[in-house]
C-alpha cells in the first residue's frame, strides 16, 4: 500500500467537514486535488472511506477507522515533536456534548478543567449522533449524550440520571400534586420539540400508548426555550430533570416515564492517554457538584 502521511493528514481535515469545499479550503488546495488525494487513498487501502447520503457526505466505518488513525497519528507526531524540542505538548483534550450537558451537567468539570489548563480543552456542541460520530472518528476524545442504545464499539459509562418532569405554572391544577402520570395531561397543550428530534418521538409514542390527548402549542428548539414558553403561559412541556423550573414555574416527575440517562462515551483505548483519563475521572468524580446533584434522589 502507498499511503502517505499528507494523505492521511488530507483526510482528517475532510473528516472534519464533510464537504470538499470547506476542507480544501482549510488546506489551501483546489477541490479537484483533494478529491484526487482522497481517491488514491481510498484505492490504496481497497475500500471506500465515503458514501453520499442525500445531500450528506457520510465516513464509512473503513472511513472512521481511516480518519481516527490519521489524527492518532497526527497526535503522536506532534508529541514527539515536543518532547525532541523539550517543551510540553499542548494538543488539547476534545470533548463532545450536546446543548443540555453542557448547560445543565458539564459546567463544573469544563470549569475546573480551563482553570487548571486553559489551553489544553476544545468542545464540540452536537448532537448525540454527531457525537458519536466524532468519538468513532477520532475528532473528540469524549463525547457525553443521551443513548436510546449503548454503542457496542465504543466503552460507555453512565454519568448521570434524571426523571422526566412537567414544568407548568405554580397555579396550575397539577402543581397541587406531588408526580403526575401521562393520563393526567389529558386535553393539555404542550411545548415539544420539532418533530425530529427523539424527545419528541419519546414523548408522542409515549402519549398515544397511554391513549391521552394532547395538543402542540408550539414546537421549540432546545430547553432554555421550552422552558422560556412555559414562564409565558403558552403550554406545559415534560422535559428532563436537570433542566430547572424558572421562577413560578414547578416541576413534577412524571411517573410513567422512564428516566433519562447521560453516559460519557470513548474508544476503548482512551484511557491510556493520562489527559483523557484525568478528564473522565474529573468528569465522574463523586464530588462533582453536577454529578452528585444528578444521582441524588
Amino acid at each position: 500500500m502507498d499511503v502517505s502521511a499528507d494523505a492521511l493528514a488530507s483526510f482528517a481535515v475532510f473528516a472534519d467537514h464533510l464537504n470538499f469545499t470547506h476542507a480544501a479550503a482549510e488546506l489551501h488546495i483546489s477541490q479537484p486535488a483533494l478529491h484526487v488525494k482522497i481517491r488514491k487513498l481510498a484505492q490504496a487501502l481497497g475500500r471506500p472511506l465515503y458514501h453520499r447520503v442525500g445531500r450528506r457526505l457520510v465516513l464509512t466505518a473503513d472511513g472512521e477507522a481511516v480518519a481516527r488513525f490519521a489524527r492518532a497519528h497526527d497526535e503522536r507526531m506532534a508529541d514527539f515533536l515536543a518532547e525532541f524540542a523539550g517543551t510540553a505538548p499542548r494538543r488539547p483534550v476534545v470533548l463532545a456534548a450536546g446543548q443540555g450537558a453542557y448547560l445543565y451537567l458539564l459546567g463544573d468539570t469544563i470549569r475546573a478543567a480551563l482553570a487548571d489548563e486553559p489551553t489544553r480543552l476544545r468542545l464540540i456542541n452536537c448532537d448525540h449522533r454527531q457525537m458519536l460520530a466524532a468519538v468513532r472518528n477520532g475528532q473528540a476524545h469524549l463525547g457525553v449524550g443521551v443513548l436510546d442504545v449503548l454503542p457496542d464499539d465504543l466503552t460507555a459509562a453512565e454519568l448521570a440520571s434524571f426523571p422526566q418532569v412537567l414544568l407548568m405554572p405554580d397555579d396550575h391544577r397539577l402543581a397541587r400534586q406531588d408526580a403526575v402520570t401521562l393520563p393526567d395531561l389529558a386535553g393539555a397543550s404542550l411545548v415539544v420539540p420539532p418533530q425530529h428530534r427523539p424527545h419528541r418521538a419519546l414523548l408522542e409514542r409515549a402519549l398515544r400508548t397511554t391513549g391521552t390527548p394532547w395538543t402542540v402549542a408550539v414546537e421549540a428548539e432546545g430547553w432554555p426555550l421550552i422552558t422560556h414558553f412555559v414562564t409565558l403561559g403558552v403550554g406545559l412541556a415534560i422535559v428532563n430533570g436537570c433542566v430547572p423550573a424558572p421562577p413560578g414555574v414547578v416541576a413534577r416527575p412524571v411517573t410513567d416515564l422512564p428516566p433519562v440517562t447521560y453516559h460519557v462515551v470513548h474508544q476503548p483505548s482512551a484511557r491510556a492517554d493520562p489527559r483523557v483519563a484525568a478528564l473522565l475521572e474529573r468528569m465522574r468524580a463523586p464530588n462533582n457538584p453536577d454529578a452528585t446533584a444528578a444521582l441524588a434522589p
